[in-house]
Formats: structure tokens, sequence, C-alpha cells
């Protein structure tokens, strides 16, 4: 099945910006729906972000709508998290998954068991 590899956590200020990646190895990505979660310290794990397979739909958290951008790289099999105008509340471990069959549609409506091949995760840390 493959797994996911998520990169480019790091401390940032608050308003600070972070790009993610989520690469895939011995895979293509370019037929499953990409998500990105994230766990806070102390909070269940929500969706975050994803984009299906022919990148005309995505869906957005309600709190990130606006400063955060998914995207896909299908010339990198790559899958980005652009995330802008940060907050400590954005603080947490952001993990990415695939899906063939599933979708977010909230935060904590997203059908985990419909989720697979995911990475260790990256932290960000948003603080001043």
């Amino acid at each position: 099945q493959g797994q996911l590899v998520e990169s480019g956590g790091g401390s940032v200020q608050p308003g600070g910006s972070l790009r993610l990646s989520c690469a895939a190895n011995g895979f293509t990505l370019d037929y499953y729906t990409v998500g990105w979660f994230r766990q806070g310290p102390g909070k269940e794990r929500e969706g975050v972000a994803c984009i299906n397979s022919g990148d005309r739909n995505t869906f957005y958290e309600d709190s990130v709508k606006g400063p955060f951008t998914i995207s896909r790289d299908r010339a990198n099999n790559t899958v980005y998290l652009h995330m802008n105008d940060l907050k400590p509340e954005d603080t947490g471990i952001y993990f990415c998954a695939k899906t063939s069959t599933g979708w977010m549609d909230s935060g904590t409506n997203y059908g985990s068991n419909c989720w697979g091949s995911w990475g260790q995760g990256t932290q960000v840390t948003v603080s001043s």
C-alpha cells in the first residue's frame, strides 16, 4: 500500500507561514484523494484540508479557510499544505493520508476508517 512522508514543519511566530509536503513512497498519488490532518496538544485528530484525485474539489476546515491552501504537484508526486497567518491554535502534529472512497465533511466528520498510508507526521509550533 505504501506510506506517505510528511515534511516542512517547524517553529514560527504568529502570523508566519509554512509549507508542508506530503510525498508518496513507492506509489503514485494521482488517483487518490489526499488529506491533511492535525492533532493539537490534548486534542483529538481533526481534518484540516483535502483535495480530490482530479484536483477539482477541495475541502477546508472552517478555521483554516483563507489562510491555508492545499495543492498537488503531480510531477513530484507530492501534495502540499500552504499555511499562512499561522496562529498558536494551529500548533500540532500534521499528518497526511490518502483515500479512494472517503472525503471530509467537517474537521471531525471524515470517516477515519477510509483513510490510509498515514505518515509519521510533522510538528508545527506557533508561538511568540
